[in-house]
């Protein structure tokens, strides 16, 4: 180390300086650095900073959408268990579509007459083509047991939820998914409702539990998005009253259900921010001249 000072000072070699390309500089190795290497570093500058009240409040989303999949399970079984006739389903289908309207009418910036008769001409068309279809969901999985049925239909549901886009960016007006996770999650879905209708006793009650499906797993993000966007107080208000109103229900189903999704929901409100908090005291990053270099491109008027 002694003799590189004394090199790098000596007259009768060049001052050391950074070169990106032209190769090695003469008098020295190709791994040089001088005593300004280490100036430039700089710790935990990409590091962001939580807050533990503002990380439980973002878990509420998580929590509602877990509440809303539990109640999609819920209709499901009423419907296996024929609680739920065909008017009831039908009713509540109907039910769900006003409320997701007036929500969105409600909650909408600018909302044009031409924009909403294309939203009902669309949803038109998709009940109509749903329909149809009804018959050939009713007898689609015949020849399979009804245990591979119930097995496929929860592997299908946990694998919703574990890829679905728990960050409520979907976009007004585009009613889409833009990951490729979020569309297999979507599609998990759509297969899981097609194989619990195929198990119902008539058209009419697998047209209207798809068509029950659908909606929650279609529009209900999308009307999430709309509350939350509107007001963050009416969006906190709503995910509390669904959880609670989905812990009743589940506990008039089966008590070790409730546990179940109580222990959950306490974990991903609780359990999981203070987990995150607290591993933020062992984050350590180094950031230096030895990075890559960033490009920058500035558009010159």
């Amino acid at each position: 180390m002694e003799s590189r000072k004394q090199r790098s000072a000596s007259p009768t070699f060049p001052k050391w300086r950074k070169v990106v390309y032209g190769g090695m500089q003469p008098g020295f190795d190709d791994n040089h650095t001088d005593e300004s290497f280490l100036e430039d570093m700089i710790m935990n500058c990409n590091v962001v900073k939580r807050d533990l009240v503002k990380v439980m409040v973002d878990a509420v989303s998580i929590s509602q959408y877990l509440c809303i999949v539990a109640l999609v399970v819920l209709v499901w079984t009423y419907t296996l268990r024929s609680i739920f006739s065909e008017r009831s389903l039908v009713l509540l289908d109907i039910v769900l579509l006003g409320a997701g309207f007036f929500v969105v009418l409600l909650t909408a910036e600018m909302l044009s007459f031409d924009l909403l008769l294309n939203y009902v001409v669309k949803i038109s068309f998709f009940i109509t083509g749903l329909y149809v279809l009804s018959p050939i969901y009713h007898t689609l999985t015949r020849s399979i047991s009804s245990d591979s049925i119930w097995a496929l239909t929860a592997s299908l549901v946990i694998l919703h939820l574990f890829l679905h886009n728990y960050s409520g960016s979907a976009a007004p007006g585009a009613l889409e998914y833009s990951t490729f996770t979020s569309n297999i999650s979507l599609n998990a879905s759509i297969v899981a409702s097609l194989l619990i209708a195929s198990r119902l006793p008539s058209r009419l009650h697998v047209f209207a539990i798809v068509l029950f499906s659908l909606q929650v797993f279609l529009f209900a993000p999308f009307v999430s998005y709309c509350i939350k966007k509107y007001s963050f107080r009416l969006h906190i208000c709503f995910s509390l009253g669904l959880m609670a109103a989905t812990l009743f229900f589940v506990y008039q189903l089966h008590r070790l259900l409730f546990i179940l999704l109580l222990s959950i929901l306490v974990f991903v409100n609780l359990v999981c921010p203070y987990w995150l908090i607290r591993i933020q005291e062992y984050k350590f990053e180094i950031n230096g001249p030895w990075d890559e270099a960033k490009l920058c491109f500035k558009i010159m008027e």
